[in-house]
């Protein structure tokens, strides 16, 4: 066992995108700061960001939570490499020896995490949907189980420092917190890139182009599930979600069958969606895609399963076959259009 007592303190590896700050490092940041007070920890809440041009970023991090920020700014940092990051981190902990390190499940988190809790010889609990600190002081990471049926408690008690991942969206807004004071540390990496080119150098970002309303910010959601059974019926989703001006979802399944996109899965493996209308189509409800929509406004559901746990989060739920109900839903909608005169 290692000497848990020389780790001390709380990281959050917070993340550069072409858009900006990752809206994940921000959410992270608040749930740092409510781990800390839960904690009484006396160490500063600390970001660490790696990237280029990098100016600025101290005072949105320090309105998120942050209490002190580690920036590693370099050229060939501009874009994710998995090795080099991953190298300089190493080289961080080990020097400063944070006891809690946080990252988002972003796809560059969640290939860094691993990586990086590798060459610390530590355990990374992947995906969690909430964190908290036991009586010990122990990292309690919650994590979906046995198919998403079950919440279970994922601990690490032995190994420093402790490392989790979350979803973006998972935990809720960010906190805004003013008048924070932050302190700086640039960190030089040029030794470590010298050293460490990597065996996978990334070149470019291709984003895939998503259609319609952005899932997240999106006002009615239609998310389907394997009760659709076919592609042709996935399609009636589609036609749906376009005539009530929304974005179409989907649970895994449809993912795994090649009916929808990466980009529209809901749930502790995907996107975390709050519209004030959740329309959710031949879904079972299982817990890991309930952690994605639960906190949605009206959630109203279609299954035939009368038993399906989806109906326990519903406000309306209507036990029938989905694949008879669409075109009937459909059909009113286009009825609706119809006799609307502007």
């Amino acid at each position: 066992m290692q000497n848990d007592k020389a780790y001390r303190g709380i990281w959050v590896v917070a993340e550069q995108t072409a858009d900006g700050l990752s809206g994940v490092s921000f959410e992270l940041l608040t749930k740092a700061r409510q781990l800390k007070e839960q904690g009484g920890i006396s160490e500063p809440v600390t970001a660490v960001i790696l990237g280029e041009n990098l100016a600025g970023c101290q005072a949105k991090l320090a309105e998120a939570g942050a209490e002190a920020v580690i920036i590693v700014d370099h050229p060939e940092l501009r874009l994710f490499q998995n090795d080099i990051y991953a190298a300089i981190l190493k080289t961080l902990v080990e020097l400063k020896k944070p006891e809690i390190v946080l990252m988002g499940a972003t796809a560059a988190g969640s290939d860094l995490a691993p990586t990086l809790g590798a060459r610390l010889k530590t355990g990374v609990s992947a995906h969690c949907v909430d964190l908290r600190l036991n009586d010990d002081g122990n990292l309690v990471a919650v994590v979906p189980a046995f198919g998403g049926k079950v919440l279970g408690d994922i601990l690490c008690p032995e190994r420093r420092p402790q490392m989790a991942t979350i979803r973006p969206g998972i935990l809720g807004k960010a906190a805004c917190y003013l008048n924070v004071e932050c302190s700086v540390e640039q960190f030089d990496p040029s030794a470590i890139i010298a050293e460490d080119q990597g065996r996978v150098k990334a070149i470019g970002i291709t984003r895939e182009e998503q259609k319609g309303v952005p899932l997240e910010e999106a006002d009615v959601v239609v998310v389907g599930g394997f009760g659709l059974m076919s592609k042709e019926n996935w399609q009636l989703i589609e036609t749906l979600a376009l005539m009530l001006g929304g974005a179409v979802g989907c649970t895994r399944p449809p993912l795994d069958e090649g009916w929808a996109k990466e980009y529209q899965m809901i749930g502790t493996s995907g996107k975390s969606v709050r519209p004030k209308v959740y329309i959710g189509v031949g879904i079972s409800g299982a817990t890991h895609h309930v952690c994605g929509m639960k906190d949605a406004g009206l959630v109203i559901s279609i299954n035939k399963d009368e038993k399906a746990p989806i109906f326990e989060v519903s406000d309306i739920g209507v036990t029938a076959d989905a694949t008879a109900i669409l075109p009937l839903l459909i059909e009113v909608m286009q009825r609706y259009d119809d006799n609307v005169v502007c």
